[in-house]
């Protein structure tokens, strides 16, 4: 009974008897990593460098979208915050980093 215990906890043996390497153990790992990199956080980091260049774009007179859906026009932009214009006499002040887009001229209603 000792032996076949001993047997079933004894390292996996290649086609040869040997032990397969240190190398083929970890290569599953391996590629699960470089699949979750180029699916999942490239992607991610390409979208955060794209989102950043527009905060830095921004400027007067730009139509923007905010992460909440209002539609608006940059009236004025400081450091944290932008203020939009959203309708005749009504400004909102919001954090930069909830314009989720500058809206092209071709976006109009």
């Amino acid at each position: 009974m000792f032996s076949s215990i001993a047997w079933a906890m004894a390292p996996p043996q290649g086609a040869d008897g040997s032990a397969p390497s240190m190398f083929a153990s970890f290569m599953p790992l391996i590629i699960i990593f470089a699949i979750f990199y180029f699916l999942l956080i490239r992607p991610q980091q390409k979208r955060a460098k794209q989102h950043r260049e527009m905060m830095g774009a921004l400027k007067k007179g730009d139509k923007v979208v905010t992460s909440g859906g209002i539609y608006g026009v940059v009236d004025s932009v400081s450091e944290r915050t932008v203020i939009l214009k959203i309708a005749e006499n009504t400004k909102v002040k919001f954090g930069k980093n909830n314009i989720s887009a500058i809206r092209s001229t071709a976006d109009e209603e």
